[in-house]
């Protein structure tokens, strides 16, 4: 195996473009329309992807799968500062207060304009 990437069934993928693109340095380096709006975009940084895609372009693209109901889908993406990210979203309201888990990590948990839950977790933090 070579790499997961996951992909994100939304509604719209534009407000999903200041969490990654504006807030955490992301770069769109593929894109493809949809009716008017973006379909489909996948989102890199380091060693990092991610993929999102509208609910309409799933359902012409793969007909089977135009009726996957709702969301479900929680990233975990381990992170060198924490406080940084923190810092980045503070205007975001987290799922929980931030906390330090039981095996070992500093979390910050919060949701994305498209409704999925984004874990940010740094190891061996003070």
């Amino acid at each position: 195996m070579r790499r997961l990437t996951p992909v994100l069934v939304v509604d719209a993928i534009e407000p999903a473009l200041a969490f990654w693109v504006d807030r955490l340095g992301f770069k769109k380096t593929t894109e493809v329309p949809h009716d008017g709006h973006l379909g489909f975009v996948i989102l890199e940084r380091d060693a990092v992807q991610i993929m999102y895609q509208t609910r309409a372009s799933v359902a012409a693209d793969v007909p089977p799968l135009g009726d996957t109901p709702g969301r479900g889908t929680f990233l975990f993406l381990e992170v060198d500062d924490l406080d940084r990210i923190a810092q980045v979203f503070k205007d975001l309201k987290p799922v929980i207060p931030r906390r330090k888990t039981f095996y070992g990590a500093d979390e910050l948990i919060l949701r994305e304009p498209g409704g999925n839950v984004v874990t940010f977790a740094q190891f061996g933090a003070a």
